[in-house]
C-alpha cells in the first residue's frame, strides 16, 4: 500500500464515525455507519458486528467492502478497500473491541443497544485519499520515545522490586503526565489480581483484589491484551465489577473484610496493559484519567513496552539467587505494651490483628509463618528461599511472585500496624521487627 495503514491510526480511534459500503450478490449497493474500526496490524482491520444488518448479509455473500474514515485532526477522508476474512466471537481481539464499544455506547447513551456480537476481521487491500491525493500534515503528536527511554533506564537502575515498582509509577507521572496508576500481580491459582503499588490516590489500596475477567483490569489479564477505553463505561469500571462479584460469591458479610480498591470515582479514560513473561500473564499495569480520550494508541504502545520490562524485572528478581550473606543478628528490643492477638482463619489464611483485618492468602500465610517462628525460637532473620521451600505457605507451582507477595505484606504492615514490620536486609533476605507482645490464635474456618 502506498499509504501505510499505521499512519492512519488516529482515524481509527472512534472520534469521528466511519462509513462502510457493500454490495449484495446482485450488485445492489448499501452504505451504513460503523461504530468501530479497529487497527489490528499493518495489513488488517476489524469492524464491529452488532446487528445482522444488510451490511452483514452482503459481506457474507460478497466479501469486498470499502470503508471511509476521517482524520479528526485534518479532516481528510481516507478510503480503505477491504476483503472479509472471518468473524471472531471470543478471545483477545473480541474482548478489546467489546470494551472499546462499551465506552462509545456509554458516552452516547446507547449501552443497551450497542452489544458486540463479533469482531469481523478484514484484509486491507488498498488505502487512498478521498481528496484526489491532497494531503495535509497532521498536528505533531507527542514523541513518547525519549520519555519511555528515560523511564526504562530508571526502572533498570533499581536494585529491588519495591524500588522498581515505585520508579515505574513515579516515571509515568514525570514523563507521561499520568497521575493515577497502579500495578497488580496475578494470583493464577486464586483467579484474582492483587494490588502491590499505586500512585495518585487518597489511599494506596495495597492488597486490594479484583477477580480475573472483571472490569478493564480483569479482562486485560484474562485475555492477555491491552484494553483501552476513552469514555465512561459502567460495565468496565473495575470497582463496581469487584463488588458485584464479591456479593455474588459470598454476600455482604465477606465484603467487609476486603481492602478497598483505589480508583477515580469518575474515571473516563482507562488503559490496562498486561505484564507478560515466559508466555504467561503475570500482572497488569493500569492507568486512568478523569478526562475523556486521554490515552491514545501511542500511550498504549509505550506502556506495553514498559509492561514488558516490568514483567522481566519482576521475574528476574523473584528467581535471583541469594548471594548476600546472612547479616549478624542484632539485639532486638524486648516487646512491651499490651498483647496483640494475631488471629488466623485457616481456610483463607486471613489474618486479623485483634479485630482489625490485615491480609489474606499467601501473604497471610507468610505472616503467620514468620510470627509462629518468632514466638517459638525468638528468630527474626529470614530468607526468601526458606519460604519457597515451606509447603505450609502454599505457593503456587508456577508464577509464584514471592517477592511481590512480600512487598504486599510489608506495605500492608506499614499502613495498618505500628508494632510489626518487615525490612530488607539484603537480596533474598529480610527481618521481622516486633515491638509488642504477640499471641497467636488459629481459627478452624
Amino acid at each position: 500500500m502506498a499509504v501505510p495503514l499505521s499512519s492512519l491510526r488516529s482515524c481509527l480511534e472512534g472520534a469521528v464515525p466511519a462509513a462502510i459500503a457493500t454490495c449484495a450478490a446482485d450488485g445492489t449497493p448499501n452504505v451504513a455507519l460503523l461504530s468501530h474500526v479497529h487497527y489490528v496490524d499493518e495489513a488488517h482491520v476489524a469492524l464491529s458486528f452488532q446487528f445482522f444488518s444488510k451490511t452483514r448479509e452482503n459481506v457474507l455473500v460478497n466479501p469486498r467492502a470499502r470503508v471511509q474514515v476521517i482524520d479528526p485532526d485534518t479532516g481528510i477522508h481516507w478510503r480503505l478497500d477491504l476483503h472479509y476474512l472471518r468473524t471472531e466471537t471470543e478471545g483477545p481481539l473480541f474482548e478489546l473491541m467489546r470494551a472499546r464499544l462499551a465506552g462509545i455506547a456509554s458516552q452516547t447513551g446507547m449501552s443497551k443497544v450497542f452489544r458486540l456480537q463479533g469482531a469481523d476481521v478484514y484484509r486491507v487491500l488498498a488505502v487512498e485519499s478521498a481528496h484526489g491525493g491532497v494531503s495535509v500534515c497532521p498536528p505533531p503528536r507527542p514523541d513518547r520515545l525519549p520519555a519511555l527511554r528515560r523511564l526504562c533506564e530508571q526502572v533498570a537502575a533499581q536494585a529491588d522490586l519495591a524500588s522498581v515498582l515505585d520508579a515505574a509509577l513515579r516515571g509515568l507521572g514525570e514523563g507521561f503526565d499520568i497521575d493515577h496508576a497502579m500495578i497488580l500481580m496475578l494470583d493464577a491459582a486464586g483467579g484474582r489480581l492483587y494490588t502491590v503499588a499505586s500512585r495518585g490516590y487518597p489511599h494506596s489500596g495495597v492488597g486490594s483484589e479484583i477477580p480475573l475477567g472483571q472490569g478493564v483490569i480483569g479482562v486485560a489479564a484474562r485475555e492477555g491484551t491491552a484494553i483501552r477505553i476513552g469514555h465512561m463505561a459502567l460495565e468496565y469500571v473495575y470497582s463496581r465489577a469487584v463488588r458485584e462479584s464479591l456479593a455474588a460469591e459470598g454476600g455482604a458479610g465477606d465484603i467487609e473484610t476486603e481492602i478497598p480498591l483505589p480508583g477515580l470515582a469518575d474515571s473516563r479514560s482507562q488503559l490496562a496493559v498486561p505484564l507478560r513473561h515466559g508466555g504467561r500473564v503475570t500482572g497488569v499495569l493500569y492507568v486512568e484519567s478523569p478526562d475523556e480520550q486521554r490515552f491514545q494508541f501511542d500511550d498504549e504502545d509505550a506502556l506495553a513496552v514498559l509492561a514488558t520490562q516490568l514483567a522481566a524485572a519482576i521475574a528476574a528478581m523473584d528467581e535471583a539467587e541469594e548471594p548476600t550473606p546472612m547479616p549478624a543478628s542484632r539485639a532486638a528490643r524486648a516487646p512491651s505494651g499490651q498483647v496483640v492477638t494475631v488471629r488466623r482463619y485457616r481456610a483463607t489464611d486471613s489474618i486479623f490483628l485483634d479485630e482489625d483485618y490485615l491480609i489474606k492468602g499467601v501473604a497471610g500465610a507468610i505472616f503467620w509463618r514468620l510470627t509462629s517462628e518468632y514466638l517459638r525460637t525468638g528468630r527474626t532473620e529470614f530468607t526468601n528461599r526458606e519460604l519457597r521451600l515451606d509447603p505450609a505457605i502454599r505457593l503456587p507451582p508456577t508464577c509464584e511472585n514471592l517477592e511481590a507477595r512480600l512487598i504486599l505484606l510489608q506495605r500492608r504492615l506499614a499502613e495498618r500496624c505500628a508494632f510489626a514490620g518487615i525490612e530488607k536486609t539484603g537480596r533474598g533476605r529480610f527481618r521481622l521487627c516486633v515491638s509488642r507482645p504477640l499471641h497467636l490464635e488459629e481459627m478452624p474456618a
